[in-house]
């Protein structure tokens, strides 16, 4: 039996825009803008809502709680990053999370895309160490979440003397990562349900699947782990309309916006891979994986870009190398999760029988 497929969307807790260029095309993130989308991506048939943690957007706990509470069935995919938070404390928040909500929890690693940042939020240690972190507390969570009696632990960064938690959530919640170095595949390979990539030419995602692999095979989960790309989508009815679209989103992008991407997240290495495809690239990494909006947005910058076909041609090309997970966003958020879901998905479906919940 094949693995079924999901779908997530995005809210953006920092705003929302049809051209970064254009001041004026900006919508401001507020209660109002994240109904609308995590709305229209439940009515959607997504899966699981992203909410992302960079120092420009609001706070993703609270913000999540709060769309999850407007909304029935779609999970909120809620970043946990070392060092912020106490993972026994995590545990709690992530439990309490899961009971109130009717289990719609999953967990983000995330160790930060950028250097500056989290020095400017008190977090000192270098990127490996923060990986290190971040083993430690996942280990933590999963033992306080599914291990009956008290916890102890003895690592580098934490020690903890038959700690409990109350509640206990109804199941461990998923765990997604998304990242480029050694570090982040090493802890992908050991705890992740989903190692997520950012958009990159079929064969590097297919070189890269068989690499993780080869790592969660050292912890007897190389039939555990599964794999899932983080892109933007832009669909239209035609394909000259959603390239319309496209050059519309980056219209006057100053190269100052550029240097910033550039520089700023130069310490991630999954954004120095978006930024070397554009380098090697140009404009298209393939017919319809367009690189334009890694000029002025960090992270993942790669957009599938087509007619409804396109788009479901390109995604295909990913499941048919073993993606199973697809967490998607596009511009404006709300409209374009309504989009996919009469344009895309349907298509997907038809080709993926079985494979994907009835939306």
């Amino acid at each position: 039996m094949q693995t079924p497929l999901e779908f997530g969307w995005f809210l953006p807790t920092s705003g929302d825009t049809t051209c970064y260029g254009d001041k004026d095309c900006f919508v401001e993130p507020s209660a109002e803008l994240f109904d609308r989308v995590v709305l229209a991506a439940e009515a959607a048939g997504f899966e699981y809502f992203l909410v992302p943690v960079a120092s420009t957007c609001w706070e993703a706990w609270i913000s999540s709680a709060m769309a999850v509470a407007k909304t029935k069935r779609i999970k909120a995919l809620v970043a946990a990053r070392p060092g912020y938070v106490s993972p026994v404390q995590l545990a709690k928040m992530g439990a309490a999370f899961d009971r109130l909500s009717g289990g719609r929890l999953a967990m983000n690693l995330i160790a930060g895309q950028s250097d500056a940042e989290a020095l400017s939020e008190g977090m000192t240690l270098a990127k490996e160490d923060r990986y290190a972190l971040m083993d430690e507390d996942v280990t933590i969570m999963k033992a306080l979440w599914s291990q009956r009696g008290g916890v102890s632990f003895e690592g580098r960064f934490h020690t903890l003397k038959n700690a409990h938690i109350s509640p206990r959530p109804a199941s461990v919640p998923k765990f997604y990562l998304g990242g480029g170095s050694m570090e982040a595949w090493e802890l992908s390979a050991k705890h992740s349900d989903i190692h997520l990539f950012w958009g990159d030419t079929p064969e590097r995602i297919a070189a890269n699947i068989a690499t993780i692999r080869g790592l969660a095979a050292r912890h007897g989960r190389e039939n555990t782990i599964g794999f899932g790309m983080r892109l933007q989508i832009l669909c239209r009815e035609t394909e000259a309309e959603a390239w319309d679209a496209a050059r519309e989103l980056v219209r006057d992008v100053t190269e100052a916006q550029t240097r910033f991407i550039r520089t700023h997240y130069a310490s991630s290495a999954a954004n120095r891979r978006v930024q070397e495809l554009a380098r090697e690239h140009g404009d298209l990494i393939a017919p319809h994986l367009w690189t334009g909006v890694t000029r002025v947005r960090p992270g993942a910058g790669i957009v599938v870009v087509g007619d409804p076909a396109q788009c479901a041609g390109t995604l295909q090309q990913f499941i048919d190398l073993g993606c199973v997970s697809f967490c998607l966003s596009g511009y404006l958020h709300d409209a374009e999760a309504t989009r996919f879901a009469q344009w895309v998905r349907p298509l997907l479906a038809e080709r993926n029988a079985g494979r994907m919940e009835a939306a």
